[in-house]
């Protein structure tokens, strides 16, 4: 390796908001990380509360679902697309 031109290779301690501290080798000193593997829920198999039924409630809202969703827009398309099959029969004959 060529001298002068590498970062500096020190140890390092890598900081989670829940505490936990890591210590590892890196060209930055004092990392701070907001999750890490011992507060993640993947790693450590707890869900956190994520507010997902808001956003799906205001989705229904703006495309004029109702509360049984998608099942009416399936039963809406099934009926146009019954109606609109004899029209293309007549056309066709």
């Amino acid at each position: 390796m060529r001298e002068g031109i590498h970062p500096e290779y020190k140890l390092t301690k890598i900081t989670c908001a829940c505490g936990n501290v890591i210590e590892t080798r890196s060209t930055s000193q004092n990392i701070s990380v907001e999750i890490c593997s011992a507060c993640h829920p993947f790693f450590t198999g707890k869900q956190k509360l994520v507010d997902t039924a808001g956003r799906i409630d205001r989705f229904n809202r703006r495309f004029g679902l109702g509360a049984d969703g998608y099942a009416a827009v399936a039963k809406k398309n099934d009926e146009k697309a019954a109606k609109a099959k004899p029209a293309k029969e007549e056309k066709a004959e």
